[in-house]
């Protein structure tokens, strides 16, 4: 194992000056402008450089004065503490933050690339000692009293060096697994759109005798859903007949073929609950859009609920063997059939549609996931923050249908061609998740002191400035503790 020469066990207090935020108040016009660069948490969301330079809002210095926000100069180290906890970058200008941030001004023992990255490997422990009940927070004591392990400065600055150089290559596998990934996707429409325009099964329909004509398939159509309905005995209100117009913009058919809206071809439209249920430790599944993706439905993540909230709950939306799931909020437009023959209940954010006989549920679900349900699911999400596709916008959506026979015939035919497709698409998560799971060793090596070899550690332990953390540290502080008291 190798030896830690010249490391310094201490907190983030022992390294530098912990500053928090502030926020002037935004009634007053004269603290806002264009002087100071002002950061807040959202700021950082999506935000990828390591360097910050300007957020989207500054304040004058009037503002900083009249605030508790500090000025901190080039160089320190950011930390949101709350909302979310754990976004990390380097002031690359003298600027301040609200008080969603716990920085830290390094002492010239601290490298600040060493420390960005300490701060990213940090992220759950920050997690686990932050408090609060409506959300959590990381108070100034605990940043402070966050652990840190120090190494010189020559190996803070190689440890930075081989940090990047394999995070370089981890991200450029991980962008050609993305772009293998964005075509597939499209490899995948290719297949739905020719699917759906009736190409594949052009050879299936010529070898069939007595397909029903459009006219009849509509017809049989329109008195499934009254059946089902009637038996039913759900109030769901008739969809309208696409009108002349309507079919006018839409793209030609096979013959046997035609237009419907989703309301005509299924008998029941019900969503989850519209507020967050009592959560347990065990009991029923409980399951949210983000539950349901394009590659079936994961309950590996699942809340849940008791028995008897479900049987409550599913008054008004239960899912059945063969339902389709359909997303409408958070990530809407995303459909699956549940091929799951046990009891769970779903929120808000997820749809359960019922079929009438005529409609093979993996159709629909093909359907719906096709480029052109897909649009139109994205036209009809509304609302302002927590968008959500309305159930009664969601059943004006128009798609193809055709026979039953046909349908099936279509799935298989799609199946078929996205079997390898599917299991490719699996992979390629995989590789991903594992790609994170290396890139948190990595920070985990290099913190631990694990990441660089003999060879690399002996050229650091041979640089000019190698010193012991501790002694350098000891150092500046007499260095300082000179400069006070104006001795020579």
């Amino acid at each position: 194992m190798k030896e830690k020469v010249g490391w310094i066990k201490g907190i983030l207090s022992d390294f530098g000056e912990i500053v928090s935020g502030g926020t002037p108040k935004t009634k007053v016009a004269e603290y806002w402008g264009e002087d100071i660069s002002w950061i807040t948490p959202a700021d950082l969301s999506g935000y990828s450089e390591k360097y910050i330079h300007k957020g989207r809002k500054s304040i004058t210095h009037l503002g900083l004065k009249n605030s508790s926000a500090k000025l901190m100069p080039k160089g320190s180290v950011l930390f949101s503490s709350r909302a979310p906890i754990g976004y990390v970058t380097i002031a690359g200008n003298e600027l301040c933050t609200n008080q969603g941030f716990k920085s830290l001004v390094p002492k010239e023992v601290v490298n600040s690339d060493f420390l960005y990255y300490y701060f990213k490997s940090i992220k759950q422990l920050a997690e686990k000692r932050a408090s609060g009940t409506t959300f959590k927070e990381l108070s100034s004591k605990a940043f402070a009293d966050l652990p840190l392990c120090l190494p010189p400065l020559p190996e803070q600055r190689a440890i930075v060096s081989k940090i990047e150089q394999l995070f370089s290559e981890l991200d450029n596998g991980i962008a050609n697994l993305k772009l293998a990934q964005e075509q597939l996707k499209v490899y995948r429409q290719a297949v739905l759109k020719k699917a759906f325009e009736g190409e594949l099964t052009k050879k299936w329909r010529k070898q069939q005798k007595d397909l029903p004509n459009t006219q009849n398939l509509m017809e049989q159509i329109r008195r499934e859903w009254e059946e089902a309905t009637k038996v039913s005995g759900k109030k769901m209100k008739a969809v309208k007949n696409l009108t002349e117009a309507e079919l006018e913009e839409l793209s030609l058919l096979p013959e046997g073929w035609g237009w419907v809206k989703l309301g005509q071809v299924v008998w029941s439209v019900k969503d989850g609950p519209h507020y967050s249920p009592k959560y347990e430790e065990k009991g029923v599944p409980f399951i949210s859009g983000g539950n349901v993706r394009p590659s079936g439905i994961d309950f590996s993540n699942a809340k849940y609920i008791s028995k008897e909230l479900h049987e409550e709950l599913s008054k008004r939306c239960k899912p059945e063997l063969n339902d389709i799931l359909y997303t409408k909020g958070g990530t809407t437009g995303i459909a699956r059939v549940n091929t799951y023959d046990f009891d769970f209940n779903v929120w808000v954010h997820v749809a359960v549609l019922k079929t009438i006989k005529s409609i093979y549920p993996f159709y629909l679900q093909h359907v719906l996931n096709s480029s052109h349900c897909y649009r139109q699911s994205q036209k009809y999400t509304h609302g302002v923050g927590n968008q959500d596709l309305g159930l009664t916008r969601m059943i004006l959506i128009t798609l193809p249908i055709c026979s039953l026979a046909e349908q099936q015939a279509i799935v298989q035919e799609i199946e078929t061609r996205l079997s390898v497709c599917d299991k490719i698409e699996l992979d390629i998560e995989e590789n991903l998740e594992k790609a994170e799971a290396l890139r948190q060793s990595i920070l985990k090596k290099a913190f631990e002191g694990k990441l660089l070899n003999e060879r690399e550690l002996a050229e650091v332990r041979g640089a000019e400035d190698w010193e012991p953390a501790e002694v350098l540290l000891e150092r500046i502080r007499k260095e300082r503790a000179k400069t006070k008291t104006g001795g020579d």
